[in-house]
């Protein structure tokens, strides 16, 4: 009986009724997709390296490691000898390695020297491989591969020239040795995006003629003079490791750690992005605080909307009163309205969000490589409607009281 009231109630109210499920449902929309998008961010900033068991580097600490190996962010503070990097290869510990040579630049953009293995074991988002949009890898000692921002950034496509800059901030160009764009690489929401690729060789190379940061005056080597020499290099900055058991990357990493030529650090990926989160991601705490506080607004403006409706409904409440309708009839008049706006409200919020993720989510993943999983309503989603539901239940007591609290001539004495 007191339902099918509450509803007829609402329905007479429909516009002033309606407005308050959008706006419950347009926070609770928001407030899930805060969490989807911190959640996803939070998964992307996990899955920037994926697969590697070890980064190698000089000794430093773990976050600076992580900050110039794999987000290009910083230097190093040494590079590590080939020797010692051959040495880490040969350990019967390792499957695979991968050298990282960093210091040169392109208008901002950091320049990789690597090998080819580094588009076999580079992995993201939980085992995902680095795919070439347009073009090919490298097979040329002066190709390069772009990254998805600098070819869109600097309007770039396959064939177009490169001019490597020697340094970070440098005024000292390689003109005498450019670099051809042999491939785009795919979107991937990575540091990659905004990194230039080059061969490892290709690095010595561009520096056959330079000497303690300079270039040797009136000295220029042909490319294909170049293209024959042996071109080893003498360090690099950082090492990618992938082991051949897991068991095994606690003794690998001791061993690097304790290794005697030089001093190195080995970090696991996953402990140093953790630990570079719990740095960065305050900001996940601030959009959390903020869409608690659109949905307590909106739960505030339904409770005055019940408030104001009280007055224009007196007549409405003395008039049950007047049938024999107790006072807690009135009291769960309010509650039960109270209820199923806000239950209607948190499910067309949940119907919206999942609508806009379909609609956004090629989107967001192709312009920012953040990926947004459409999943089944988790557990925490569940209790997401439910707290907005109890949170509704208590800011509709006090109207809900003060409905209780009204008499039955104070409701004859209002005049139409």
């Amino acid at each position: 009986m007191i339902l099918r009231l509450a509803i007829a109630s609402l329905f007479a109210r429909a516009v002033t009724v309606g407005m308050t499920i959008l706006a419950i449902a347009l926070s609770v929309a928001l407030f899930l997709g805060v969490e989807k998008v911190r959640a996803g961010a939070k998964a992307s900033f996990a899955d920037t390296i994926s697969g590697t068991d070890l980064i190698v580097g000089a000794r430093s600490g773990s976050v600076q490691l992580l900050l110039y190996s794999v987000f290009r962010i910083g230097s190093a503070t040494n590079n590590v000898t080939w020797e010692s990097y051959q040495d880490i290869a040969n350990r019967p510990e390792v499957d695979w390695i991968v050298p990282i040579s960093l210091g040169d630049s392109h208008r901002q953009f950091r320049v990789m020297g690597t090998t080819t293995a580094f588009f076999d074991h580079y992995k993201y988002r939980q085992g995902r491989s680095l795919q070439i949009t347009d073009g090919a890898v490298i097979s040329d000692l002066f190709d390069a591969v772009i990254g998805a921002d600098v070819a869109k950034t600097l309007n770039y496509d396959v064939g177009d020239p490169i001019i490597v800059a020697h340094g970070i901030a440098s005024f000292t160009d390689h003109k005498d040795q450019p670099f051809r764009i042999s491939g785009v690489l795919d979107k991937t929401g990575t540091p990659v995006d905004r990194t230039i690729i080059v061969s490892l060789r290709a690095i010595e190379a561009i520096h056959v003629d330079w000497k303690g940061g300079g270039k040797k005056p009136g000295q220029s080597t042909p490319a294909e003079t170049l293209r024959v020499m042996p071109l080893d290099p003498q360090a690099v900055t950082a090492a990618l490791v992938g082991v051949k058991n897991p068991l095994q990357t606690f003794t690998l990493q001791r061993a690097i750690n304790e290794y005697p030529r030089e001093p190195l650090l080995a970090v696991l990926p996953g402990v140093a992005l953790q630990e570079l989160w719990s740095i960065v991601g305050l900001a996940e705490t601030a959009l959390l605080a903020v869409s608690v506080m659109v949905v307590v607004t909106a739960l505030i403006g339904m409770m005055a909307t019940l408030f104001a409706s009280l007055s224009e409904r007196r007549r409405e409440m003395a008039i049950f009163r007047a049938m024999g309708a107790r006072p807690t009839t009135i009291f769960g008049l309010l509650l039960i309205e109270a209820i199923v706006m806000a239950t209607l409200g948190a499910l067309i919020g949940v119907a919206l969000l999942y609508l806009i993720l379909m609609i956004a989510q090629p989107f967001v993943d192709a312009s920012f490589g953040l990926w947004l999983p459409i999943t089944a309503p988790s557990a925490q989603e569940v209790w997401v409607v439910l707290a907005v539901i109890i949170a509704s239940i208590i800011v509709s007591l006090i109207p809900a009281i003060r409905a209780y609290r009204i008499s039955v001539a104070d409701g004859m004495l209002v005049q139409t």
